[in-house]
Formats: C-alpha cells, sequence, structure tokens
C-alpha cells in the first residue's frame, strides 16, 4: 500500500508543511556530527543503542503514544523500525568510522532519488520519465560524491557503500510510513517502530559496551541526536509524509548535506573536496527534477 501521488504531488506546501521539512532537514544535518562525537568514545553499536533509547524515551510519556494499533498494522511497524531505524542508524556510525560526518551527509543527499526509484519499483507509484531521468542525473552525482573516498583505500569504499545502503533502507521506511500515519497519527507510530528497533539494535550495542570507554561530550551527542534526531524529527518527518507523500518528504535532504560540511569543517576540522561539492549539487538537481510534477498522462508503472 503507498501514499496517493496524485494529491499530494500536485498540491502546494503550506507554512506548516514547509516547518515540518524544515525541522528535520536541520536537526537531521546536525546528526552526522553528532555521531562523530559519539564515535569518539563509544563504539558503533553502542551509538546506535543510545540514540534510538533515547528517541523511544523522549516520545513514550506522551499520551498520544499510547494509541490503540491494529493487530494487522503491527508487522508493518516492525518492518518500520527496522527500514528506517533500526537497519540504517546502525549502518551510519559504522560508516563513519571510515569516512567524514561531511560526506556522510552529502551521501545522504541521495534519499530522494531512491525514494522515488523504491516507490517505482516496489510500490507501484506512478513514474514517468522526468522522474526516472532525474533519478539518473542523481546516481551520477553520487559516483561523483564516492568515488575520490572510494579510490582511496578498502576502507573509505566500503564507508561510502554503507551510506547508500543505509539511505535505500529510508527510501522503502518513507513508503511504509505514510499509510500508517494518515491512520494512527505520527507519534504512536513513530513510538512504536523505536520500540521494534529497540530490540533489534540491542545484541549489537551491548556487544560494543565493553570494548566502549566513557566521555560526557560523547554521551550528551548521543542524548541529542536520539532526543532530537531519532525523537523529534522522525515525527515531524512522518507527519510531512502522512500529508505531501513519500517522494516529496525526502526532499528533506537538500538542506541536510549543507548543514553537515557546514559544521563538519567548522567542529571537526574536516575537508571536502571540489568533487564531492559537484557531485552533491549533481545530486540535489536531479532529487529536484524528480520530484516535479509530471505531465498528465506521461507517468507509468514497472513493468
Amino acid at each position: 500500500m503507498s501514499v496517493t501521488e496524485s494529491t499530494s504531488e500536485e498540491a502546494s506546501f503550506t507554512p506548516f508543511d514547509w516547518g515540518l521539512l524544515a525541522g528535520p532537514a536541520f536537526i537531521w544535518g546536525g546528526s552526522f556530527l553528532f555521531m562523530a562525537i559519539g564515535l569518539d568514545a563509544f563504539k558503533p553499536g553502542v551509538v546506535t543503542l543510545l540514540r534510538v533509547l533515547f528517541g523511544l524515551l523522549a516520545l513514550a510519556f506522551l499520551p498520544s503514544a499510547r494509541a490503540t494499533i491494529d493487530p494487522e498494522d503491527r508487522p508493518k511497524l516492525v518492518l518500520l523500525g527496522f527500514t528506517w531505524m533500526a537497519f540504517p542508524l546502525t549502518l551510519f556510525p559504522i560508516a563513519q568510522q571510515w569516512i567524514d560526518s561531511s560526506l556522510a551527509g552529502m551521501l545522504n543527499a541521495a534519499m530522494p532519488l531512491m525514494t522515488a526509484l523504491i516507490s517505482w519499483l516496489l510500490f507501484a507509484v506512478p513514474t514517468g520519465p522526468r522522474r526516472l531521468m532525474g533519478v539518473s542525473i542523481g546516481m551520477g552525482g553520487i559516483l561523483l560524491i564516492g568515488i575520490p573516498e572510494a579510490t582511496t583505500d578498502g576502507t573509505n569504499a566500503l564507508g561510502v557503500g554503507l551510506v547508500v545502503l543505509a539511505v535505500t533502507s529510508y527510501g522503502v521506511a518513507v513508503n511504509i510510513t505514510g499509510p500508517l500515519q494518515q491512520k494512527y497519527g505520527s507519534v504512536p507510530v513513530i513510538t512504536r517502530a523505536l520500540s521494534a528497533a529497540l530490540v533489534f539494535t540491542l545484541p549489537y550495542g551491548l556487544w560494543g559496551i565493553p570494548e566502549s570507554s566513557f566521555a560526557w561530550d560523547s554521551l550528551i551527542a548521543c542524548v541529542v541526536v536520539g532526543a532530537g534526531g531519532t525523537g523529534l524529527a522522525f515525527v515531524m518527518a512522518a507527519t510531512l509524509t502522512g500529508r505531501v507523500g513519500p517522494v516529496r518528504t525526502s526532499l528533506i535532504t537538500y538542506v541536510v548535506p549543507i548543514i553537515s560540511v557546514v559544521l563538519g569543517v567548522v567542529f571537526r576540522d574536516e575537508t571536502v573536496t571540489l568533487l564531492a561539492i559537484l557531485g552533491t549539487a549533481v545530486v540535489l538537481f536531479g532529487a529536484w527534477w524528480s520530484s516535479r510534477v509530471e505531465p498528465l498522462g506521461s507517468a507509468g508503472k514497472p513493468s
């Protein structure tokens, strides 16, 4: 089941929609920096576990979090917890052991492309040649971003690949989110999904504790990225998905790479190559092109 694209694609954003888009964009733009700070003391699995835990705690005590979910929808929430939280949020800190936070943020700009592609291939959302052309353009931009890092040594290549895989998982998740959000609201959906994600991430997180050290700044960073990036931002993104559809929600990532690059350069002394900046521009252009409304009669379904 997918979000109905016809009405969501044709309607203009309201000021409330723009607020729902800007909030997660700025929060998630900073999350790559906070994950890097968390990794200064904690192993990747611990960072993910703390992020999910504090995100869940930020929402669990809200009255709306206890809304009843129909039994037939509970497996979808478990799947959402895996594809939107447990799996990608595990991959990002692993990847950031080998790539900078700014690069991770730039690669995250591919989310609208992956969302459009997966909406078409897996969820039968009508998709015409304009959107597919935008996806093709954006894929070229991903290569421009990733090739300089992927060709330096094997670990950098692995880091780039893990981020792309995580972003692909996001593309699946936002297609699942819309119908659930429209039926139950954002807070109960995200709270249940985070509960499932906590179960998924617990073994890997506990495994990493003995090999982790402790630092207050790392713990505070995990609290911030958990309560903000995994709690509040996911609720805002889920609300936006229910209002405007998965493809347009993925436009959040227009702002994310800008924030991640600025913070990485200022606070972590990271360097950004001109080719990576050019690649990010190409990705964002492809995402913008793929998000435009198709002319009537041009959309199609996968064969």
